[in-house]
């Protein structure tokens, strides 16, 4: 029997918080977001009038979380400490939804990059062990995002194998980026279609979505810089025929334009939510 899902507690269509939004976002009235986003290391030890600023913003929005410093697979222990804090972060401002990097991020130090993990089978199994540990320090499920790779060192499986190995063993969620699988099925040379089709889809907490740069016809480069192109597009309205329309973010990380632009692009996935929403309560039909 397939697995119940277990939803994000937000719905609809929502962007990554950044500093240069909290101005538009704050007057925001009936073209406010349905929900925002943050990497939970940019606000949690904040004080002062901007941690002032970030309440009220918690107050008025649904907030989802998602961590940069995890290091899920990395070769330190499991920083039991930062863990707690996320934990007091999100019990502080009601958030219930973390999700993190399905990758690692440093050794001795932080390398400030997601670095690929190996795909075989011994990493999930120290994977999955890290993620209960990380589970049980937060009392909540996480998820966790497939990440963009430039480079698969040792792989004895395929990424969507390795995803659906580690979740399965660590009995958590996915934080499905379709621009991300878009960019490695170029880089990669694979189907972006068939790929989803072999995820667990059952596990998917919410959707990413963002925009990158094409280097040449066979590398992207996953940069949450630029809008989102056609290819990811239609990629995105295949996801919601397979899922139904689940909550979508929409990254922004550099080069944001004017909130009025940044929120017509919010709209154009939107309305393909809405779409896939309408069909799946059979108020829309397709030719």
């Amino acid at each position: 029997m397939p697995r119940t899902r277990h939803c994000a507690s937000v719905q609809g269509t929502g962007v990554g918080l950044r500093r240069a939004l909290m101005g538009p976002l704050a007057e925001a009235d009936a073209d406010a977001p349905d929900f925002l986003e943050v990497a939970p290391e940019n606000w949690m030890t904040l004080g002062g009038a901007l941690g002032r600023r970030f309440r009220a913003f918690t107050e008025r929005y649904a907030f989802v979380t998602h961590g940069l410093s995890l290091d899920i697979g990395g070769p330190r222990p499991v920083d039991a400490e930062h863990v707690r804090g996320i934990r007091r972060f999100l019990d502080a401002h009601g958030i219930a939804d973390y999700s993190e990097h399905l990758s690692y991020t440093g050794d001795h130090g932080h390398l400030y990059d997601l670095m690929p993990i190996p795909f075989t089978e011994e990493a999930v199994h120290y994977v999955a062990a890290r993620v209960r540990q990380v589970q049980d320090l937060l009392n909540r499920r996480i998820a966790l995002e497939n990440v963009s790779y430039y480079a698969a060192p040792g792989a004895q499986m395929s990424e969507a194998e390795f995803i659906r190995a580690v979740l399965e063993r660590a009995d958590c969620d996915l934080l499905l980026d379709v621009n991300n699988v878009f960019v490695n099925s170029i880089n990669a040379d694979y189907d972006p279609r068939a790929f989803i089709d072999q995820l667990p889809l059952e596990r998917v907490r919410y959707l990413h979505v963002a925009g990158h740069w094409t280097e040449d016809d066979n590398l992207r480069i996953d940069t949450h810089g630029a809008d989102i192109c056609d290819e990811v597009f239609d990629l995105l309205d295949y996801t919601y025929a397979r899922l139904g329309p689940v909550p979508t973010l929409l990254e922004r990380d550099f080069n944001i334009p004017p909130w009025p632009e940044l929120r017509a692009e919010m709209d154009a996935v939107e309305r393909r939510r809405s779409a896939a929403e309408a069909r799946q309560n059979g108020l829309l039909t397709t030719a």
